[in-house]
Parts: structure tokens; sequence; C-alpha cells
């Protein structure tokens, strides 16, 4: 931990003198914060200036907006389990940011935001760019605080930390007044480093799951969410195998467990395979390890029942107030994921299974749907994220952000490595490019691709300045339709053929890339990507390719003229 900083003009029998800012700097040293994220603003001049004494251990990165500042460290503490850090000015860069805060709430990632505040002695009279955090934030992050004493910067950050890993993990947010960052204060010494603090299943909760699973037919697994690590994965895997388990994993959580394995059974989620599906409908014990089942994992509250599934239900989960919050569980554990696996593959069965061979149909079922169909036009898009899997490493990093581009990526692509995906829950647009940006921070070795669509491109598309900055060699595929793509989708199934306000003017996006410094191509033809992607790679700079998609081309199982005939299906059927 570095020393505080002392006063030169003080008496050598004084105490050191320091200020909130350089109290901040150190706690997030002790914290084993690396680096954070930022758009400089003059209400936290101060912790730049403490930052700039700590540039060999803390790495700034000054993004182009604060939203990506905000996504950046949301997408690191998802890809770490520690808390992504974001400063951000208040007012505007606080409502900017929000977008990442809420992502992380959604998502259960820690994630820790610190807004510069206005002076203390200016608030609650509407001061220039004031916001009261506490309200504003209240209900999209865990802890809402302001440091109005320096000397209790140590306290608030260790609760922040505390707070942001415990449990459900989550978004904090700290307000620092400008003035309590600056003004001279004794030194106090850091809280030490914060500690995982997790629930473990208790020992007749173990032999109850163990009693069910005995005692099922059709069991199924569906884990996912937020808390596992590499040696819980693991242990998942011996689980599933030892117990020859079909498993399924939640919506965006696809790279928790291989997907080549022959026990995965396929993504629960948006556009799920029916197939799929109807095994979750006809299982009669399920085993939910990590999601919280939202409305995406369960297809809009569709696929199990409410409050009491037809399925036996054993629902494990890290934070307490989930269980029960939907559905009424048989079995609610409340449980870190590393503990309750651990557990899981200790558990041996007394006799083989009676459901032997159902995880094996369950994976050529998901081989089957994951296989492209066809789609209007000369790029497959399909066939393309299948030449992209090929070409990637296990570890490479795949991120995205929300569309209809997505499904593609969703369907086709395997992963094989533990966080290999970042992607929001929260269905928030403009998140795969700062997402790709922080992994290549983190992991300069791993092979980083973003994913985006045009509409989703264009929310983030200044960060490629920071891509450049910063030396970070991502590979962005932007796939331009021209629409925003969901919306048209859903537009045309309500009110088939009555298009407005989904039409997008795009710029050439490979000049675009040009313009920053960045390699740049353009693919019409699916023949074109692989030559495209390999000269990307080549270039050792930050790299864009567009691929250029028919509109008519909506969703990998449906065009446009399908879901607007589906529109006026409905809408006859009204009016009968």
């Amino acid at each position: 931990m570095p020393q505080a900083h002392a006063s030169t003009s003080a008496p050598a029998s004084a105490p050191a003198s320091t200020t909130g800012a350089r109290l901040l700097v150190d706690a997030l040293l002790m914290h084993g914060v690396e680096r954070v994220f930022c758009v400089p603003g003059e209400s936290f001049l101060a912790v730049l200036d403490s930052l700039h004494d700590e540039t060999q251990r803390i790495q700034t990165i000054v993004c182009r907006h604060e939203a990506a500042a905000a996504n950046m460290a949301e997408a690191t503490g998802k890809l770490t389990g520690r808390p992504g850090v974001a400063f951000v000015t208040r007012g505007p860069g606080a409502t900017h940011a929000s977008i990442g805060v809420h992502t992380a709430f959604q998502d259960s990632t820690p994630m820790i935001l610190l807004i510069g505040q206005c002076a203390r002695e200016h608030l609650d009279r509407e001061a220039f760019q004031e916001i009261d955090y506490r309200r504003m934030f209240g209900q999209m992050a865990k802890w809402v605080a302001q440091i109005d004493d320096p000397r209790r910067v140590p306290e608030y950050l260790s609760h922040a930390f505390h707070a942001a890993t415990s449990g459900r993990p989550g978004p904090v947010v700290l307000s620092l007044p400008e003035d309590m960052l600056s003004d001279p204060c004794p030194a106090v010494p850091s809280a030490p480093p914060w500690q995982r603090v997790a629930a473990a299943p208790g020992r007749a909760q173990i032999e109850r799951l163990q009693h069910l699973l005995e005692h099922a037919q059709r069991p199924m697994v569906i884990a996912g969410g937020s808390g596992w690590t590499p040696a819980a994965c693991a242990d998942l895997q011996r689980f599933v195998e030892t117990w020859q388990l079909p498993l399924g994993l939640a919506f965006r959580f696809q790279d928790t467990f291989d997907n080549e394995h022959p026990c995965y059974a396929g993504d629960v989620g948006l556009g799920i395979n029916p197939a799929l599906a109807q095994r979750i409908h006809g299982a009669d014990l399920l085993i939910a390890l990590g999601p919280r089942l939202g409305e995406a994992t369960t297809g809009g509250y569709t696929l199990l029942e409410i409050p009491v599934t037809r399925q036996t239900l054993v629902h494990v989960h890290q934070g307490a107030e989930e269980l029960g919050r939907v559905y009424a569980a048989d079995l609610p554990i409340v449980s870190g994921m590393p503990e309750m696996a651990e557990q899981l593959a200790a558990m041996r069965p007394a006799a083989p299974p009676l459901w032997a061979g159902s995880a094996a149909a369950a994976h050529e079922a998901y081989l089957e749907w994951r296989t492209p169909r066809p789609i209007p036009g000369e790029v497959q898009l399909g066939e393309i994220i299948q030449q992209l899997r090929a070409q990637l490493p296990a570890d490479a990093i795949v991120t995205n952000g929300a569309g209809n581009y997505a499904s593609w990526l969703h369907r086709h692509f395997s992963y094989r490595h533990f966080r290999s995906q970042l992607a929001p829950t929260s269905g928030a647009m403009g998140y795969g490019v700062p997402a790709a940006l922080a992994a290549k921070a983190q992991y300069p070795q791993r092979m980083v691709v973003a994913l985006a669509g045009d509409g989703c491109f264009m929310m983030a598309s200044q960060e490629l300045a920071t891509a450049m900055q910063y030396k970070l060699q991502v590979v962005f595929i932007v796939v331009n339709n021209s629409h925003f793509g969901t919306i048209r989708m859903h537009q045309e199934r309500h009110y088939p053929g009555r298009v407005h306000g989904t039409g997008l003017t795009n710029p050439d996006f490979a000049a675009f890339a040009r313009a920053f410094g960045a390699h740049g191509e353009v693919v019409e033809r699916t023949a074109d990507f692989l030559p495209a992607f390999e000269r990307a790679v080549a270039a050792q700079r930050a790299a864009l390719i567009e691929i250029r998609l028919p509109q008519e081309a909506s969703t990998p199982g449906a065009t446009l003229e399908q879901i607007r005939e589906q529109g006026r299906t409905m809408r006859n059927a009204e009016k009968r």
C-alpha cells in the first residue's frame, strides 16, 4: 500500500496529512484495482491528480462517452468477478453512465461507479449539475451513498467492494463532493482488501437433492448467472457427467459450460430451440444452478408455470431475495456457485441413472439446431458465424450488444471457454464495442471480437478512438441492414406493412473506421468474409469488417415477409 502523502510544511510531530482523493486511490490499490475507466470532469480533478502518481499500478483508460466507461467497468466485472471501476463527473456524466449501472444490476455484475459531486456547501440548492444520486440510482444499484467526510473514505470503499461482490453481485454508486476530495485531512489507514462472502448449501439440502435426483426420470439442469469460477465450472462438468444429465445454459451465459460437451443441450433464452423448450416442459425435475429465472431465460415467464412449476424445482442462487421471487421452488438453496458445484461434483448415484441417453439426445438436437439455414441474399450469416468460430482460439472473447443480429451468434457460435462471452442480459444496445475494449485491456493476449448491428454500433462508434489511443487490437464486425432490425421485426408483427421510425441512414463503416486509423473492409458475399477476417487480424491494429445484409433477412428462422404475414394472420384473427 502506498504511504499517504505527507504535508511538507507540517511540523515533524504533526500527524501526516493527505486528501480524500489520495485516500480513495490508496483504497483502490488496497482492493486490487488495476484499471479504471473514465471521462474526465472537473468535479474529480483531485482524483486524476492522485492517479497521476500511480500510473505503474493503476491504468486510467479515458473513454469518449460515459456510457462506454460504465459499460467497460461492467464488462471488467463480468470477466473477472472483481468490481470494475468507473469515474464520471456529476450531472450529465452520471446520467450517461446510468446505462452501465442498469446493465450491471440486471446482469448481477460487481461494479463500482464513482461520481464527482458538487461541493458540499452548494448541495440542496440545485447547484450546477447537481443530482441526488441516492434517489437517481436507488432502484438500479445495491448501495448508493455519498462520502462527506474524507476520513471515512476507507470505510466506504471497503463497504462498496463487499456490497458489490456479496450475495447477488451488483453495482454500487458513490458520490464524491469535489471539496471532500481536495480538502486536507489526517491520514487514515485503508481497510484490508475485500474478501468474497458467500453462503454454502447445508448437508440436509444436498441429501434431499440427491434423493430427488435418484427418484427422477426426466431431470434437466439449467446453469448460468454470475458468480461462477473456472473451478466451479469444472465441478459442474463432473456433476453432469457423473449423472449423465442434459444441461442448458441461461440467456447470455453460454460460456459457463463447453458447448461441444456431449451433455450440452443448448441455450435457454430468446429464440430457444423448440426441442429444448419441449424437453424442459417434459422434465420431472428441473435443477436451476445460478440463473435468476428471469424473463429472457423463461421465455417471458411462459416456459415455466407461476408460481408453482409443473416440474419439481430446485433453485440455487447466491441471493436469498431471488428465491421464491417468481417461482416457489420445492428446494430453494442459497449458495455461491463454487460452494454448490463442489458439493454437486462429490455426489454419486446409488444406481445407474434411469434417464441414460437423454443427454446425448439433447446434444444431438442442439447440433441440428445450430446448423445454418439459408437466408435471403448473398451473405449467409450463420455460415459466417461458424467460419468465425473455426478461426478463433477457444479462449477468444466474443462480445455483442442487443439486436436481431445477435440471434445468429447465439444460435450458431460454439462457446468453449469460461468467460469468453460478454453480452448484456439487460438487452442494452451499444454494449459490445466498449465491452470488447475492456476485454482486450484486461486480457491483451486473448483475441477479442465484437459483433454489432449498425444501430448498436453507432451508439458506441466513437470508442474506435479509444481503441486506437490505447492500441486495443479488437476486430469489430458490424452487421449493416440499415434499420433497427429487432424493432422492425416487432413492428411488422404487430403493425404489418406500417413501417415508421425504424429505418437508418448509415456511413460507409469501413471508411469510418479508416478515418480513425483502424483497418476497414466491406463484405457483401459469404465467400469474402474469411479472407477479410484474416486481413483484419493481420493488420495488427483495431479493425472493422462491415457485413451488408438485406433487410429481408430478419432472423435465422424467419424473413421479414414471413413475420409480416404472421402479423396479418394475428390481426385477422383479432377482427374475427
